[in-house]
């Protein structure tokens, strides 16, 4: 039941709430405005669509306490999470009710970000205010997203770089063996940094049907705090069989020699690999250029998830089937393509002949020198 009253200057309407206390609705300047609010009320409640108007004035930082206790993700994915709550979105939003983050504030707030962040992490943390915004919309808290058609015009994140097969041999050949071996697994794999530093060698088979297996539960190392463990990979699809062609077999049962610990690729004094150290030591001197070593710059723009990259535009120049490159760079195949495609035993012996073929020609030449004064 739903009436109205006059209040102060003009009218309010009143209603029973399911719990039977008593709400009120105030701001009507003329009683037929506010009996047409009231036939709304009585009309919804029979609907089972009235939503009580307390819950839009429940604070941002509430409903986020609400939101991240109904939520289970990867340790890291939350680790980034807080991050951006802490940092940049609490900070704005917290002590403001639900209803009063409107369109136009989200996007004078995101002005304010955009002069000291990125465009890619102010896109990361939008993507994160709207999925918290958006859950409150469907739980009736708010009737709209306020982040809906928000037109940032941020600039476009920068391709990554990929490379031809010579030039990560090339960059594999000016690093230690057992790091060699890591570059030149992750661009014939497209397995992730975390992924190949946490596999282990129980994960891996050497013979007849020579595969890495990424574990579901430990197959990734993730950097939390600046402590490392072992977790699920990035995805469920992420936990995945890759197959290896013959010649990165030899390599990985060589570096098998050479190894003794558990992990299969680890930093100095057999410690686990941590992202920055390699980046900084190993990596970028390989690609950008190293004065003291005589070193001239290589490719300096590829990163070492540009490999990933890699790996996936070589499946596409050399015709392997969609299904199969979705397993094997870890993701989900989408729609019906998904659901009815399988992928078989010549789709893969298709792409490790072709893998194959590519490292046989990247030695092409050896002994030769190129623009980069190294050898080949």
């Amino acid at each position: 039941m739903a009436w109205i009253e006059g209040h102060g200057a003009g009218w309010r309407v009143r209603y029973y709430r399911p719990d039977g206390t008593i709400g009120s609705e105030t701001g009507y300047t003329n009683p037929d405005q506010a009996r047409d609010r009231a036939a709304d009320i009585e009309y919804e409640t029979r609907q089972g669509t009235f939503n009580d108007p307390r819950k839009a004035q429940t604070t941002f930082g509430e409903w986020t306490e609400i939101w991240c206790d109904a939520h289970d993700v990867a340790e890291g994915t939350w680790a980034k999470y807080n991050s951006h709550l802490r940092n940049h979105i609490r900070p704005k939003f917290a002590d403001t009710p639900l209803e009063e983050i409107t369109h136009i504030k989200i996007k004078q707030w995101v002005k304010g970000l955009r002069r000291h962040l990125g465009d890619a992490t102010v896109a990361d943390i939008v993507t994160l205010l709207s999925m918290i915004l958006g859950e409150a919309v469907e739980e009736d808290y708010i009737g709209k997203n306020p982040c809906r058609r928000l037109k940032l015009n941020l600039d476009p994140s920068t391709p990554k770089e990929t490379a031809s097969p010579s030039v990560v041999r090339r960059i594999a050949d000016r690093c230690d063996p057992a790091y060699g071996t890591l570059i030149i697994t992750a661009a014939y794999t497209g397995m992730r940094w975390g992924e190949l530093a946490g596999l282990q060698w129980h994960n891996v088979n050497l013979g007849g049907n020579a595969l890495i297996t990424v574990d579901p539960d430990k197959g990734a190392l993730h950097e939390i705090g600046g402590r490392l463990e072992l977790g699920p990979p990035k995805t469920p699809a992420s936990a995945r069989p890759i197959h290896l062609p013959k010649f990165l077999v030899q390599l990985l049962t060589e570096h098998a020699a050479r190894q003794h610990h558990d992990h299969v690729f680890t930093g100095p004094r057999d410690g686990l690999l941590r992202r920055a150290n390699f980046r900084d030591r190993i990596w970028r001197p390989a690609v950008a250029g190293n004065k003291k070593r005589g070193w001239a710059p290589i490719q300096a723009g590829l990163t070492f998830h540009g490999l990933r990259h890699t790996h996936k535009t070589w499946l596409n120049e050399d015709h392997a089937d969609k299904a199969l490159q979705h397993q094997r760079i870890g993701h989900r195949m989408p729609g019906v393509e998904g659901i009815y495609s399988h992928v078989t035993q010549p789709m893969i012996d298709h792409m490790l002949t072709a893998l194959d073929t590519r490292w046989r020609r990247s030695h092409h030449g050896h002994g030769d020198t190129d623009a980069t004064g190294d050898k080949r």
